[in-house]
């Protein structure tokens, strides 16, 4: 199985949330690792092995409680630094000599499990202490330094210097009181690394000594007296012998540990190993899992199964067997009945125990598997451009050209996604070649002649999820050796779906109504009666009749009267169609058929007829042929003065002058267009003022 096939079974069957919960009850990162990688075996003999480190990893923890273990993260790079030469620091010596202990802590561990003969405990012969390493780190290093215990020489050295830090002190002090008024503090304080007098700017020539810092203001001088300066400088050689001797020892215990670098190795790969072993064993505690048998035949026997992610007190066992000739089982109930998680639950567990897990089951017989072929949900994917009904086929196929006599196959839905009559038969013919193949198959389907195929055909037997109806509950118990229905009507009708409704559904799905007056065939009714759930449409019938046609249609008027809201829809001015007076002078509108665009001069008058200044005319027209383009409000300003548009020049020309001057004879006559139009901007200049 390569890595991609393994990822998307794993993902299918949710066995990677599995190893998340898994790989939570690891320490050690190459058990981690281990877990991630961890895949079906197809050794039988080392599957046996893996099995029985689970049940006694599991024993262990349940006698003798849980494994002193502890993570070894880095202790392998830190015999590789001794192994080179370096000197080892004191937090990688503590690393050491605190795996050393948990060593020591898990050998009397395994010691325990001796006593009840479990072979996993003699593991503890494997692991050294290494007593004397671990001990003499433990004493020459306390508190994350090395100890002045060490050697007598470090302890002499660390007297001296605590001696020569005392009498500079005591220096630096005498100083102090001799020229108290030269003093800005009361302490001597040490600055890089030398001890100081604080001394006043203006005093700094009373004190013998040299400068070696200064305060922020400049007004403080730091001054270490000269007779504090001869003890610096043999503090300061002590420090030098000192840091020799801490550097010495420290290599003598990195050479400890290089001595013993292989015995720390060994020790490394058995914790990483129990670790592995005893996270199985913790997992197991998770699900309250039990060690499987492993069977050489081609069969399956599950009591009590659970889906180990779901919690025991809600799940409900599941009891299944396949093999000694059937190798096939179609599944069938209602929707939201069981019948995914069944063949997760089936496929799970057996998934688990060739891994070298222990299933969630009260007892189980599991034959082991040389691929787990799923193909399972709806696949759908838009970067790929598959359908649902597509995306099966395209799984399908790629299953049944690596289906073999030792694979599991679990198919959802089998033959879903397209029109019934094709998916019916694509999904016969998927079954004869996963019968063909010989491989152990699990298939779920609603399709009424797949399950008269699984009844009919040997070696392929129907099983059905329990619903309740009356509850309109599924019970998630199988049935091996029965087929399903699919519930619906019942389901239908305990929501609410109305009698009328129902009577149609059961004619146009059993073929006693058709358009046209066509019916089904015989055979096909006799399909339908006896396994999908006709008996349900007929019982449904003889209940409730088949006649009443009046009270049907009341029915049917009452169920329609229920109350749907509207959607109001956004009335937007600029495009609704002017009624009345609402065009007004300057307004651009879309005159039709024609589609051109006019100004209004004139608006509408009583019989709703609008005068439109079109390109070198004007012309009378019904508002209905007419739609507001642009309002002159959007055009215009409000005092603008639509003469220039709508008067000839002879005429514009005449009202100038009869502006500026007397014209004897001159007349201006306002006729109907120029006189409302006038009246018009008299009123919008009024209401102007009045504003």
């Amino acid at each position: 199985m390569s890595i991609s096939e393994k990822n998307k079974a794993e993902q299918l069957l949710e066995f990677d949330r599995i190893k998340e919960l898994w790989a939570e009850y690891a320490l050690t990162d190459a058990a981690k690792e281990q877990i991630r990688q961890a895949k079906p075996i197809l050794s039988e003999a080392e599957l046996l092995v893996k099995q029985r480190e689970t049940s006694q990893g599991k024993r262990m923890i349940e006698l003798c409680g849980n494994p002193p273990l502890a993570s070894v993260q880095g202790l392998a790079d830190i015999v590789e630094i001794a192994g080179k030469g370096d000197c080892l620091g004191v937090e990688q010596l503590l690393q050491v000599q605190q795996a050393l202990t948990m060593v020591s802590r898990l050998k009397r561990y395994l010691c325990q499990g001796k006593q009840y003969e479990i072979s996993l405990s003699y593991y503890e012969g494997n692991l050294e202490a290494l007593d004397e390493l671990r001990e003499n780190i433990y004493v020459q290093i306390v508190n994350e330094q090395v100890s002045d215990n060490a050697s007598r020489l470090l302890k002499t050295l660390r007297g001296e210097i605590t001696l020569a830090e005392s009498r500079m002190r005591e220096k630096a002090d005498a100083v102090m009181r001799a020229y108290k008024e030269c003093m800005s503090d009361s302490f001597s304080t040490f600055r890089n690394g030398r001890v100081c007098v604080p001394v006043k700017k203006e005093y700094k020539f009373k004190i013998a000594g040299s400068v070696i810092d200064k305060s922020s203001t400049g007004s403080t001088l730091f001054i270490e007296p000269t007779a504090c300066a001869d003890y610096y400088a043999k503090l300061q050689e002590l420090r030098m012998e000192e840091e020799n001797e801490v550097r010495r020892i420290l290599y003598e215990l990195t050479v400890q540990v290089y001595n013993n670098g292989e015995a720390i190795k060994e020790n490394i790969r058995y914790i990483e190993k129990l670790d592995f072993i005893f996270s199985k064993g913790k997992l197991s505690f998770l699900y309250d899992g039990a060690e499987p048998e492993i069977l050489t035949e081609r069969r399956i026997v599950l009591t009590d199964a659970r889906h180990p992610l779901m919690k025991k007190e809600v799940c409900v066992p599941l009891q299944f067997s396949i093999g000694d000739g059937i190798n096939g089982i179609v599944i069938t109930g209602p929707n939201t009945g069981g019948k995914t998680v069944a063949l997760k639950t089936v496929a799970l567990n057996c998934m688990l125990a060739q891994c070298g897990l222990h299933v969630a089951c009260k007892e189980a017989k599991i034959c082991m598997n040389s691929n787990f072929l799923c193909d399972i949900g709806d696949g759908q994917s838009l970067s790929e451009n598959l359908s649902t009904f597509s995306a099966h086929i395209t799984n399908v196929l790629d299953i049944l050209r690596r289906v073999n006599n030792q694979s599991l196959v679990l198919m959802d839905e089998l033959g879903s996604g397209t029109d019934p009559l094709e998916g019916m038969g694509i999904a016969v013919a998927i079954l004869e070649e996963l019968k063909k193949s010989g491989a152990l198959f699990l298939v779920t389907t609603h399709y009424p002649e797949v399950k008269v195929y699984a009844e009919k055909t040997e070696g392929i037997v129907n099983a059905r999820m329990t619903f309740d109806k009356e509850n309109l509950k599924p019970l998630y118990r199988m049935v091996i050796g029965e087929a399903g229905e699919s519930c619906a009507f019942h389901i239908a009708k305990r929501l609410g779906m109305p009698d009328f409704m129902l009577k149609r559904a059961a004619a146009a799905a059993y073929g006693e109504e058709k358009p046209g007056g066509q019916s089904e065939p015989v055979e096909q009714e006799r399909i339908c009666n006896r396994q999908s759930g006709k008996e349900d449409a007929s019982a449904y019938e003889t209940e409730n009749g088949t006649g009443h046609v009046e009270e049907a249609e009341e029915a049917e008027k009452e169920f329609r009267k229920e109350f749907s809201p509207r959607i109001v829809k956004k009335k937007t001015p600029a495009t609704k169609k002017a009624r009345g007076r609402e065009y007004q002078i300057g307004d651009s509108v879309m005159v039709y058929p024609d589609k051109k665009i006019g100004i209004v001069c004139q608006p509408e008058n009583e019989k709703g007829v609008l005068q439109i200044q079109m390109p070198n005319k004007k012309i009378w027209i019904n508002h209905k042929r007419v739609k507001l383009h642009v309002a002159a409000e959007q055009l215009y300003p409000e005092d603008y003065d639509f003469s220039i548009l709508f008067d000839s020049v002879e005429t514009r020309k005449l009202r100038h002058d009869m502006e500026r001057k007397h014209m004897e004879g001159a007349e201006l006559t306002l006729e109907g267009t120029e006189a409302e139009r006038a009246e018009m901007l008299g009123k919008k200049n009024r209401q102007k003022k009045e504003m």
